[in-house]
């Protein structure tokens, strides 16, 4: 199986890092990874901006989940400097799935948009991902890298 590109390797080693607890209780760690334009619409439904999820997030009183799991987490190059990613997590019995885009900036990959998505732990198939859930596509690069 095939290594993904280094665009999309770089956006999921940015993404499994905004899964570590010690980067999501740092604002320091959080605002390298997210993108100044950053927006995310989290599980509840909630809009949130950068400077506002990186508030809630290492707030002394924030809560702290249980550790993400992440699974099933597929990497699409759209365009020189813009990277979709989807995957399932899942924490203490809650899963959801997750769509982000990374873009590059002068700075290095930056999450610029997330969205999550609760849903019932029944429904663990893909229909749209066919027989094989794990893979990274990459149109300016060549062929379907499988994982």
């Amino acid at each position: 199986m095939a290594e993904p590109s280094p665009a999309v390797a770089a956006a999921i080693e940015g993404e499994l890092r905004l899964l570590d607890p010690v980067v999501r209780a740092s604002a320091g760690l959080l605002g390298a990874l997210l993108h100044p334009e950053f927006r995310e619409i989290g599980t509840s439904g909630r809009l949130w901006r950068r400077e506002t999820i990186i508030a809630s997030l290492t707030a002394d009183d924030a809560p702290r989940p249980g550790p993400l799991t992440a699974s099933r987490m597929r990497g699409v190059r759209l365009c020189d400097d813009l990277v979709h990613l989807t995957f399932d997590t899942e924490s203490k019995g809650i899963h959801s799935h997750r769509s982000s885009l990374w873009r590059l900036t002068p700075q290095g990959w930056r999450l610029y948009f997330h969205q999550a998505t609760p849903f019932n732990d029944d429904l663990l198939t893909d229909p749209l991902a066919g027989p094989v859930a794990d893979h990274f596509t990459d149109p300016l690069a060549g062929p379907v890298a499988e994982a």
